[in-house]
C-alpha cells in the first residue's frame, strides 16, 4: 500500500512531512452531533493525502452513523490525554490535529500542527493558547490542507 503524507510549508521556508489528521468530532466536525455540511466531502479529498482519525467522547451518541461510510478511522476516547497518546503514537510531529474543545489541548500541544475550530459551539479559550492557527469554522480548517498556500500565509514570518 502507498503512504499517504503531504508535505507543507511551515514557518520560515521549513517543509515538514505530515501523514495524519486528527480530529475532535463533538463541535469540531458537528453541531448537536449532526455532522456539519461540507465536511464529508472535504474529508474524502483530503483521505488520499493524510490517514484521518476521529477521536470522540461522542457526547450526542450520533458520530459512529454520521461518519459511517467516510475514509477515517474512528476512536471513543474517554479524556484529553487518550487523545495525545494517540497522536504521540501516530509520530507527533507529523500530525495535523483540530478541535474546538479543552479536553483537546493536550493533543495539540504534541502535534506537528494545531488548527482550533471556533464552531457554532465555540471554543476553549485555553486551546485557542495552545494552537498553531485558530479558523472560524471546520471547513476553513480543512480548506488549509486542501489548499496549502493558505496555511504558507497563516504561519510565514
Amino acid at each position: 500500500m502507498k503512504s499517504r503524507c503531504i508535505d507543507l510549508e511551515i514557518q520560515g521556508g521549513i517543509i515538514r512531512r505530515f501523514t495524519d489528521l486528527v480530529l475532535d468530532y463533538t463541535g469540531t466536525l458537528s453541531l448537536d452531533g449532526t455532522l456539519l455540511p461540507g465536511v464529508a466531502e472535504r474529508l474524502i479529498g483530503i483521505a488520499s493525502g493524510l490517514r484521518i482519525t476521529i477521536m470522540t467522547a461522542d457526547t450526542f451518541g450520533m458520530a459512529a452513523e454520521q461518519t459511517k461510510g467516510l475514509p477515517v478511522d474512528f476512536r471513543i476516547i474517554r479524556i484529553g490525554i487518550e487523545k495525545a497518546d494517540a497522536v504521540s503514537m501516530m509520530g507527533g510531529e507529523n500530525v495535523i490535529a483540530v478541535g474546538n474543545g479543552r479536553n483537546d489541548v493536550p493533543m495539540m500541544s504534541r502535534a506537528g500542527l494545531s488548527i482550533a475550530v471556533i464552531g457554532p459551539e465555540g471554543v476553549s479559550a485555553e486551546l485557542i493558547h495552545a494552537s498553531d492557527i485558530v479558523v472560524r469554522d471546520i471547513c476553513d480548517a480543512l480548506d488549509l490542507i486542501i489548499h496549502p498556500l493558505r496555511l504558507k500565509a497563516t504561519l510565514r514570518d
